[in-house]
């Protein structure tokens, strides 16, 4: 385990608008903001994403099972924002359902909104932290740096 300590910066309420991206649109918020470390919440609806329900088999480099959907389903998500290479990476897990079942994970590619999502993202100040690629088990896990 690690670990790092810091303060509450600023708070950000965010509205994505139908159609857009989830992904781009708190990338590009990030990058124009400077956020480089934040948690975030997030409900509303999705009408399409790609998401990864966990690994086909228990190991490492995971070889992940991606599944998707096209249909607007109710989705309640957390994640955080951290830089990877200099440019923020969002990191976003989410259940999306409606009355044909309910896929939970890792929202990854594209996250297209249906109607509205509205997200509250808090920004994590007096820390150092990023993503950094391990290839050995296939993520980019977070490091803390003093």
């Amino acid at each position: 385990m690690d670990y790092t300590e810091g303060k509450m910066g600023r708070v950000f309420i965010v509205r994505v608008d139908h159609d857009e991206d989830i992904l781009i649109e708190l990338q590009d918020l990030a990058k124009n903001e400077n956020i480089k470390s934040a948690f975030f919440y997030m409900l509303g609806a999705a009408g399409s994403a790609d998401v990864v329900t966990g690994p086909k088999e228990k190991s490492l480099p995971p070889d992940v099972d991606m599944t998707s959907f096209d249909d607007a389903r109710e989705l309640l998500g957390a994640g955080n924002i951290f830089l990877q290479d200099g440019s923020p990476k969002i990191h976003l897990h989410a259940a999306a359902g409606n009355r044909n079942g309910m896929i939970m994970g890792c929202l990854r590619n594209h996250t297209k909104v249906f109607m509205v999502m509205e997200i509250v993202i808090f920004e994590i100040t007096g820390i150092t932290a990023e993503r950094v690629y391990d290839k050995d088990i296939g993520f980019s896990p977070l490091r803390f740096y003093q």
